[in-house]
């Protein structure tokens, strides 16, 4: 009897959690899975890179920021060939597989001892490369499999399976750093991608049943470049590429007063990894708890816009806060609190964004938003930083400068909330006039 009421509870925690037909909760699952593969891996690798960035030299990591524009600058036409011309299930498995044969290559780098000071820079813009890739595909995929109004029931319990891995991934680092040896982590983070891989095998072979039937498993077709003609030719993605670029604002200039705070006040590698491994453990918790019981509630009540606004309204805050106290302390309280914000209500509702465009936006637009637009304005934003450096400004100044861009960004996500909502309307009635 014991058993059968836990059975019980399990199934109406599901149904509570995960509001949705027995045909998107068998996609969901998938996906969900699918997340959590990919971050569970990502996560292993983090600590790890943010390491290998002080290792590199803290002076040198914004120039690492802008070597990771150019990376990804140069990947864009290979893989909007792919687009192009396979599949949908075939170019996102391509993609990982590439990931799984890069991080074999550092391994054995890394293993050998070669040239360990570039090496670590490499592998630093490595990260930040797949990490953008990985996310954009999946929250490409995403957005083609659902609605607007599906996605803002569903894209929260789905994004719980990538925080899930983010909780299980700085768990197998600070567990196995020390005995296991942080370059044999890059086996694990292996492990996990071919299991993704195998999690979108399963997504693509259910997807058929979240409609009558997928809504478009072959060829996008298109130019190679077709991506970026649709970006500079549409005043909403515009709108999207520059949200995604004040958030990148934020994010590089308080990762790189993180980085200079940590260097200061941590000394030793294993230490500083600790660290870091800390604040992704803190928000995978919040976070996790948020997607499960609150995300597509809150999405649902207060609409995109204002989910989308959240993240600024904490960079405000946080800004403020960090300019009167430049602490160790603060800065972590600050990254946990905009990460976890970020990924409990505010990317979800960014990708409910693109539900409303064509499927040619989802995979070469938005892949052009999310990597392009976001890493190209780290290249930008981190030498800012220096300059206010060597304009003779502190932390606590640097952050005041900051105030103002978090604010128009604040602005901006309401009016991009209010366009998204037309947006979903005019489509709805568009697909029940054509029935």
């Amino acid at each position: 009897m014991a058993a059968i009421h836990v059975v019980t509870l399990i199934k109406r925690s599901l149904h509570w959690a995960l509001p949705a037909t027995p045909a998107e909760r068998l996609v969901s699952l998938w996906a969900f899975g699918y997340f959590f593969m990919l971050l569970a891996g990502y996560y292993v690798l983090r600590p790890l890179r943010d390491q290998m960035g002080i290792a590199g030299g803290v002076k040198t990591l914004p120039w690492m920021f802008v070597a990771t524009f150019v990376t990804l600058l140069a990947l864009q036409p290979i893989y909007g060939a792919l687009v192009k011309k396979l599949p949908r299930r075939w170019f996102i498995a391509i993609v990982y597989q590439f990931f799984v044969a890069n991080l074999a290559l550092f391994w054995l780098l890394l293993t050998l001892d070669v040239s360990t000071v570039v090496v670590a820079r490499v592998f630093f813009v490595w990260v930040s490369v797949f990490n953008l890739f990985a996310v954009a595909v999946f929250w490409s995929l995403m957005a083609d499999l659902f609605t607007s109004e599906q996605g803002k029931r569903l894209f929260g319990f789905i994004g719980a399976g990538g925080t899930a891995g983010s909780l299980l991934g700085p768990l197998i680092t600070i567990g196995l750093s020390v005995p296991f040896g942080p370059t044999n982590l890059l086996l694990i983070a292996i492990v996990f991608l071919e299991l993704a891989v195998f999690c979108v095998y399963r997504l693509e072979r259910c997807a058929a049943r979240v409609h009558e039937g997928d809504r478009g498993a072959g060829r996008i077709g298109g130019s190679v470049f077709s991506g970026f003609v649709a970006l500079v030719r549409s005043r909403y993605l515009l709108g999207a590429a520059a949200w995604v670029s004040l958030m990148s604002f934020g994010a590089t200039i308080l990762y790189l007063e993180q980085a200079n705070i940590v260097a200061r006040a941590v000394h030793g590698a294993g230490a500083q990894t600790r660290i870091f491994a800390s604040i992704d453990l803190s928000v995978g918790l919040l976070t996790l708890a948020t997607q499960i019981f609150a995300t597509g509630r809150f999405l649902k009540r207060f609409g995109t816009g204002t989910s989308a606004a959240a993240l600024p309204a904490v960079y405000i805050v946080g800004f403020t806060v960090l300019a009167l106290a430049p602490s160790l302390a603060v800065v972590f309280v600050f990254q946990v609190a905009q990460r976890w914000m970020n990924f409990a209500i505010a990317n979800p509702a960014r990708q409910v964004l693109f539900t409303v465009v064509g499927r040619d936006e989802k995979y070469k637009a938005k892949n052009m938003i999310d990597v392009v637009v976001f890493r190209g304005s780290d290249a930008l934003y981190a030498p800012v930083f220096d300059g206010l450096q060597a304009l003779g400004l502190k932390i606590g100044g640097i952050a005041v400068c900051a105030l103002p861009v978090a604010l128009g960004w604040l602005v901006l996500s309401t009016r991009l909330g209010r366009a998204q909502e037309r947006l979903a309307v005019e489509m709805g009635a568009a697909a029940a006039q054509s029935e």
